[in-house]
């Protein structure tokens, strides 16, 4: 025979069941989940420090270790003081702060003004202009029409090569759209009770309630032209003009020595690897440093506008 049914959600002893995840850790599951986040980060971690104590390294140190240096015999800033003393890479990293800031200026204007103009449904074109987006998101013409059309424009040859092809993201426009529908609407309609335009209700009123989702996007299109190199290979030709990614990959990948730094090089003052290894840092510091200042605005800038939208 069949014994009593049991009530639902209640075990034989008559407590209630919870799932797994809402379950007290036990002692040594807190144990593996410590030593499993400890080899993550030092996973993540250690290749930086190999980097950065090369970087900092004497050509004797990087000579007796083989090359990779792992434990630090003394510091020296050589490698720093000849990339930054006004050489390739000097000017290449100027060149990927312009574009970077200029670049980022340019595609938050647009980004927002797009998203601003698509969160109002009584706008022109709403609908039509939408579907267009998000059709880019599937569809591509490909890279050589995009650069017929970057060539016919006349852009091939400047800095507007490294800015306009990649300015938009409908992404990002999407998210920012998102967030802005959720913007109080009672705040709005009582400021076009009070006479005020779109442009005042959006630097106003939409922009100050939505920094974090800015401040992430910002974020975002900032790393994106940081570490973008494959416009300035294909659209540039003066060695003169490249961006710090791309002299990155000449002196890591393909071997090269770069401009003023031969002699050095030749004389035994620098080791390559230590240029190598200070460019690494360079192209990685702005991204380590800008991180921390938006992360706590990343969960509720990029959860709270896409879920709710």
């Amino acid at each position: 025979m069949r014994g009593p049914a049991r009530a639902p959600g209640r075990s034989p002893a008559g407590t209630h069941l919870r799932p797994v995840w809402e379950e007290q850790p036990t002692p040594p599951g807190l144990a593996g989940k410590g030593v499993l986040l400890t080899l993550a980060c030092a996973a993540v971690l250690f290749p930086l420090w190999v980097v950065v104590v090369t970087s900092l390294s004497s050509v004797k140190t990087i000579t007796e270790a083989g090359g990779l240096v792992v434990i630090p015999r003394g510091v020296t800033f050589v490698a720093y003081q000849e990339l930054l003393s006004g050489g390739q890479v000097t000017r290449a990293t100027m060149v990927s702060l312009g574009v970077t800031v200029v670049g980022t200026l340019f595609s938050m204007t647009v980004s927002v003004l797009c998203a601003y103009g698509l969160s109002r449904s009584g706008s022109m074109f709403h609908r039509p202009l939408l579907l267009l987006l998000l059709a880019t998101m599937f569809f591509s013409a490909g890279l050589i029409p995009t650069y017929l059309v970057v060539q016919a424009v006349g852009l091939t040859g400047t800095y507007l090569s490294l800015i306009l092809p990649s300015a938009i993201s409908v992404f990002n426009v999407l998210v920012l759209r998102a967030f802005f529908m959720n913007t109080a609407q009672e705040l709005i309609e009582s400021a076009r009770i009070d006479g005020a335009g779109d442009f005042r209700i959006l630097w106003q009123i939409v922009l100050p309630l939505s920094r974090a989702v800015v401040a992430v996007i910002s974020l975002f299109y900032a790393v994106g032209y940081w570490s973008a190199w494959f416009n300035a290979s294909i659209y540039l030709s003066d060695p003169d003009m490249m961006p710090l990614q791309n002299v990155m990959n000449q002196l890591v990948l393909k071997q090269e020595r770069p401009t003023g730094l031969a002699q050095a090089i030749n004389t035994g003052n620098l080791s390559p690897l230590a240029i190598q290894m200070a460019v690494m840092v360079l192209a990685l510091l702005p991204v380590a440093v800008l991180s921390p200042f938006v992360q706590k605005h990343f969960k509720k800038g990029m959860l709270t506008g896409a879920v709710k939208g």
